[in-house]
């Protein structure tokens, strides 16, 4: 069994994948500001050349979402700069999104830059995309739906093929060994719709009866949206529907 390092590890993703790493037997080590064991800021670095002592493989699951990733290399360069003084890292996970590199939004680019950054890092790296979670369409579609009475906007003509965070779990779950893979193959929902239809279907699950208006919007990201960037049809691996995870949400 491995010891590994899991940033992110309180988060949406970063929970369940702590979980199947512990359960298959492996010595986890969270990351976190206010962890009673492995208390690290990955900001400044304070507290990783403690947590790193030994680690053999990383899986890199923090991210700056609300401030568009900006924070995100700086956190990667402590990552690599602890684990290369480690000796000991041969493989850091990293989770990306599918059309990183062809969709021009803050965030994306942000993500892709990481990419670059860690293959060129010297310890080992496996680098997986998926497509959206169910969890992100839900939250966008909560924040539409907050003003009372008035139609939920949504962009219109952009498709969306959701995937199941616990589905990514376990895939990288499955990378989290020491000999690294590279870029693999890409992970997405089952299947495509409409973000309309998908809002449409969870205000249903969770009983709420609002009308939902496509609105077009402009721009080079909206574009790249529409076109499909993001998508990865023929990587439809996912098993459980948004209409499932929707289900679930209203009981």
């Amino acid at each position: 069994m491995s010891t590994i390092l899991v940033t992110g590890g309180t988060g949406t993703l970063g929970v369940p994948v702590v979980a199947r790493l512990r359960d298959a037997g492996h010595d986890v080590r969270v990351l976190s500001r206010h962890a009673a064991e492995h208390p690290v800021d990955l900001m400044d670095g304070r507290g990783l050349d403690a947590a790193m002592a030994g680690t053999e493989v990383i899986v890199h699951c923090a991210s700056d979402t609300r401030g568009a990733g900006r924070n995100d290399e700086a956190a990667t360069r402590h990552l690599i700069d602890a684990a290369r003084r480690a000796g000991t890292v041969t493989n850091i996970v990293y989770i990306s999104i599918v059309g990183v590199d062809v969709v021009p939004l803050g965030y994306y680019r942000a993500k892709l830059r990481v990419e670059r950054l860690l293959e060129g890092s010297g310890p080992g790296v496996t680098v997986l995309r998926t497509t959206q979670f169910h969890n992100l369409v839900a939250q966008l579609v909560d924040t539409a739906a907050k003003p009372p009475l008035l139609p939920v906007l949504v962009p219109g003509g952009v498709r969306v093929q959701p995937i199941a965070v616990e589905e990514v779990a376990d895939r990288l779950a499955q990378l989290a060994v020491p000999t690294p893979s590279g870029r693999v193959t890409d992970m997405g929902g089952p299947e495509i719709h409409t973000l309309a239809d998908l809002a449409r279907t969870y205000l249903a699950a969770t009983g709420r009866h609002r009308r939902v208006l496509p609105v077009p919007l402009a721009g080079k990201t909206y574009a790249a949206f529409k076109r499909g960037g993001h998508l990865s049809p023929s990587h439809a691996v996912g098993r459980e529907t948004f209409a499932q995870f929707a289900a679930g949400r209203g009981r």
